[in-house]
């Protein structure tokens, strides 16, 4: 459905309401001027009307509770209001013309169709408004107790209904006309939320091409290096009986190896959490597999309860560890040397809150509404890409969660990473 069409789609259910209301205030003004006024009015014929308006809501309604998609609803509206102007100069004409105060009405149709039309509807029924009105001058059935030459209370008569009518006519405009719009400012902000969450899509699409490209290009000159460092091994233990040399090339080919499950990880596959089957973990569990990952494991300092550590919650385990390695990196590149890491678990309901606090200088405000950001970093180049926090924010997002950074200069950072227990399968598969 195009920005055109929506528009229409999103006012007519308040449209079907304004002409419910319209009904309803025809007839009852038509009951109070003619019963309690003691106005002499055509009953019979100033009924028809409201009653064409009516039947053809009780239609719109059903139509569209059956089908609620249309492909020409401006249309359908425009012609609506054709005949609510019609309508209207009808029950005019039977009722003082162009001295019945009510005639103000005629703006509320050419203000909505103005909110919610295109300009040459607008313009059509703006037209036909101004011809309608114009009719009432030479077509109509006087009321004498309205007259505007008569003194009295046919006077003070016309000056209330002037007043009612236009009181009547500044409250739809309002009421409907303000909740029309309020409704296409959040149409508006929804589309602008669907394209930013595109954007990231795209960037993220980008970045596992890149990974891809990446893990082919590089495959070849470590399969070489690998190659290499074993015939160094063999010449080393075989011919020169070198120990030194031998154990240099058993690291070489030992990282070697790490490289290439750092590049299967940066494949397309691995990439995204989708990629890895969710499967039941201890919190525990994953928090051992963090410590092994770093060296200085005693400067990590876990809080957690007994009764969070022995949780089995249903996770992605790899893409997990991998968010939380990046998340206290981090904290250890802005923390001074030697000082603790405190990472913090917690669960309240179905979520559970991985919290990473550094003892660092804190971020700036400005930083810290840009954090998350692909390619941001605040590090010295050749120590990130500012990638790290993206794509835990990204895996955070895709599972149902949310990544949050708390900090204030001089006083560190805390990121917290909710994670759902419940809904996170079903996340990872979409």
């Amino acid at each position: 459905m195009d920005r055109s069409n929506a528009i229409p789609r999103i006012a007519m259910p308040w449209i079907i309401r304004l002409r419910y209301a319209m009904v309803l205030g025809q007839i009852v003004t038509v009951a109070f001027t003619n019963w309690l006024l003691r106005i002499d009015l055509p009953i019979r014929w100033m009924v028809i009307p409201p009653l064409l308006i009516g039947i053809s809501n009780v239609w719109l309604e059903k139509r569209e509770s059956r089908t609620p998609a249309h492909a020409s609803e401006s249309t359908l509206i425009y012609w609506l209001f054709v005949l609510d102007t019609l309508c209207l100069t009808a029950i005019l004409m039977l009722s003082g013309g162009p001295t019945n105060p009510f005639s103000l009405l005629y703006l509320v149709h050419i203000t909505l169709a103005a909110t919610i039309m295109t300009r040459r509807q607008t313009w059509g029924l703006g037209v036909l408004a101004s011809l309608c009105f114009a009719l009432l001058f030479w077509k109509y059935r006087p009321i004498p107790k309205l007259g505007m030459d008569h003194q009295g209370e046919g006077a003070r008569l016309h000056l209330i209904g002037m007043w009612v009518g236009f009181t009547v006519a500044t409250g739809l405009v309002t009421i409907f006309s303000g909740k029309i719009s309020e409704l296409l400012r959040h149409h508006e902000e929804s589309l602008l939320r669907m394209q930013e969450e595109l954007a990231k899509k795209d960037r993220l699409a980008a970045l596992v091409t890149l990974a891809a490209g990446a893990a082919h290009e590089l495959s070849t000159p470590l399969a070489t290096i690998a190659v290499a460092s074993k015939e160094l091994e063999r010449y080393a233990t075989q011919s020169a009986s070198n120990n030194a040399i031998a154990e240099d090339s058993r690291l070489i080919r030992t990282e070697v190896d790490r490289c290439r499950e750092i590049l299967v990880r940066m494949s397309a596959k691995g990439a995204e959490p989708a990629g890895e089957v969710p499967e039941a973990v201890t919190i525990e569990e994953l928090l051992n597999s963090i410590r092994s990952a770093f060296a200085s494991q005693d400067l990590l300092r876990i809080l957690a309860d007994n009764d969070v550590l022995e949780a089995r919650p249903i996770l992605p385990k790899r893409a997990i560890c991998q968010a939380l390695v990046a998340l206290i990196g981090n904290a250890c590149d802005a923390s001074p040397q030697a000082t603790f890491i405190d990472v913090a678990v917690s669960r309240d309901g179905d979520t559970f809150s991985f919290e990473v606090r550094d003892s660092g200088s804190g971020m700036a405000p400005e930083t810290l509404r840009h954090v998350g950001e692909p390619f941001f970093t605040t590090k010295e180049p050749g120590r990130g890409m500012g990638l790290g926090v993206f794509l835990v924010r990204n895996l955070a997002e895709r599972l149902g969660g949310q990544l949050v950074f708390k900090s204030a200069p001089g006083k560190g950072t805390t990121a917290r990473l909710d994670l759902p227990l419940a809904p996170v399968i079903e996340a990872v598969r979409a």
